[in-house]
């Protein structure tokens, strides 16, 4: 017990439980109050609190470190009929089992949940208007579809739409869309079980894994809504799993139908998601230093993936007239920094010209929402120039060495929920959206409301099901992120902590993005947990260690 109250005993674990408690003490208070004042204006109770909670992380992180180190889990001997089928088509078997307990979703809800952002994209693809047009200087007006979301997945949801219009069923037009992501996503989460076996995972956790790929209503909603998040959280999962291959086998040597794969897979990346460069470009790299061998091959790979950007927002998209996404989407955190400033602390005349020039002025104050930007940057003036833009930012860094706590309160209450573990919001999608009707679109749910009900009542309270419901939450997913990563630190792991970086790359999107708890933002790593996990036994065992 000494060594567990010895704060010199494992550095790590003590800077781990620093992180978590202060992360506990200050999502309760913003959570509660908006600002820190909670722990500042009770600060003795807080300190009491924040160190009975700081020595109980540490005594737990030390059982769960003391547990990894003597794992010796042992596979049992006795083989049944299914688990010989499990072993032996991993793949086949789980898909089957994950579309067999779908379907009570994929019927309730056909042909597919459209929730506002792909209903916005259909009016794009159909030359509707739509905010996302109107919020951008278009560079043809006969030309309506935007970057805001990826191209590819608006000309997808449009197409197979537009099939079913001319079939005389809109429905069945958006129902081909849902069996195509269904596919993707089961088949995909079927792989990682695939992969488990390759790395002798343990059958129990196999089984866990995918009952949870089954059951768990999230990965089921989510495959029957129509949102971006979907097919790009799929293709996250295999460049986890790819990077973790990689680095694992350092003596791979990649043949010419690996280096096309894997130049599919990261174009894939960039076409379903704006930000899927950023994942790429920033945890790539980190291949070159941990597989050698192939090192020509993988810059090659790298190179080619660099070009094709480029070649496909500056020259493709442009050759096709499609309009760049608004700079606002990437200014959400000095918005929301400049609206609280506003709403809390008078403004110069000087200032509320320039402001205004950007940001309308008018209602700034009374649009400013602290968990999620949108209304604030839906007002953003489209027409404003680089100097507008300039002369703000120039204010904007006056007024953060004024009042920097009103922007800190800014950014962490629009951010806090993805470290927090006791938030939860904008869950799951169930509704569908009912206004793309008035557009001439017959799409509608069947008559089984009954069901739907009861589904989607399950999927909200899930993630408030003790224990279980963990399996969801964001903040709690983030949490296991950092105990692995702090894990693998303690043992002088590091160069596994790469196939962990694409998942931080994510948060830290997550962090940058219009809306604090939003779900399917931090979609890619916590549908990926199961695999990760597995991921992180495999390079613990004790054979790895040099």
């Amino acid at each position: 017990m000494k060594k567990i109250f010895n704060l010199k005993y494992k550095f790590q674990v003590s800077i781990l439980s620093l992180i978590y408690s202060l992360l506990l003490l200050f999502g309760t208070s913003y959570m509660y109050v908006g600002n820190s004042n909670l722990i500042k204006d009770n600060i003795i109770v807080s300190l009491i609190i924040f160190i009975i909670i700081f020595f109980i992380f540490r005594i737990l992180i030390l059982l769960l470190f003391k547990f990894i180190d003597n794992k010796k889990i042992k596979e049992s001997n006795k083989k049944t009929k299914f688990r010989n089928l499990y072993d032996k088509y991993p793949f086949i078997i789980s898909i089957i089992i994950i579309l067999i307990l779908w379907l009570p979703y994929i019927i309730s809800f056909y042909p597919v949940i459209l929730s506002p952002d792909p209903s916005f994209q259909i009016r794009q693809y159909f030359k509707i208007p739509n905010k996302y047009s109107d919020y951008s200087i278009m560079i043809d007006p006969n030309v309506t579809i935007t970057n805001h979301h990826p191209v590819v997945h608006t000309l997808i949801l449009g197409t197979l739409l537009k099939i079913g219009n001319i079939m005389g069923n809109d429905n069945f037009g958006l129902f081909m869309y849902s069996i195509i992501q269904i596919l993707i996503l089961s088949s995909t989460l079927a792989y990682t079980i695939k992969y488990m076996k390759k790395i002798n995972t343990p059958y129990k956790y196999r089984l866990i894994a995918l009952l949870i790929y089954s059951l768990v209503p999230m990965y089921p909603m989510y495959a029957m809504s129509a949102v971006k998040d979907v097919i790009f959280s799929s293709l996250i999962i295999l460049y986890i799993i790819l990077i973790y291959h990689i680095v694992k086998n350092k003596d791979l040597t990649l043949k010419f139908k690996n280096i096309i794969s894997i130049f599919i897979l990261l174009t894939l990346i960039i076409l379903f998601r704006n930000n899927g460069f950023h994942i790429v470009l920033l945890s790539f790299p980190l291949t070159f230093l941990l597989n050698k061998k192939n090192l020509k091959k993988l810059v090659l790979i790298f190179i080619l993936f660099l070009t094709f950007n480029f070649s496909y927002n500056n020259i493709i998209l442009k050759y096709f007239k499609v309009t760049p996404s608004s700079i606002r989407e990437v200014l959400s955190i000095p918005f929301q920094q400049t609206a609280r400033y506003v709403k809390y602390k008078d403004v110069s005349s000087e200032e509320y010209e320039i402001y205004d020039k950007v940001l309308d002025m008018s209602t700034l104050s009374s649009r400013y929402d602290p968990e999620i930007s949108d209304p604030v940057k839906n007002k953003y003036n489209k027409y404003a120039t680089s100097n507008d833009l300039k002369k703000y930012f120039k204010y904007w860094f006056k007024d953060l060495l004024k009042a920097p706590n009103i922007y800190i309160d800014a950014t962490i209450n629009n951010t806090y929920g993805y470290f927090y573990p006791f938030k939860t919001n904008w869950y799951i999608y169930y509704k569908y959206d009912t206004k793309i009707k008035h557009n001439g679109f017959n799409y509608h749910y069947n008559n089984l409301e009954n069901s739907r009900n009861l589904l989607s009542g399950f999927g909200v309270i899930f993630p408030f099901i003790p224990i279980i419901g963990l399996i969801s939450n964001i903040g709690f997913n983030t949490w296991i992120l950092f105990f692995l990563t702090t894990y693998l630190i303690y043992k002088k792991r590091y160069r596994y902590i790469a196939f962990l970086i694409p998942s931080f790359i994510v948060l830290l999107v997550c962090v940058a993005s219009p809306v604090n708890t939003y779900f399917r933002y931090a979609m890619p790593y916590i549908f990926a947990m199961p695999i990760i996990i597995a991921l992180f036994n495999d390079c613990t065992k004790e054979e790895f260690y040099e």
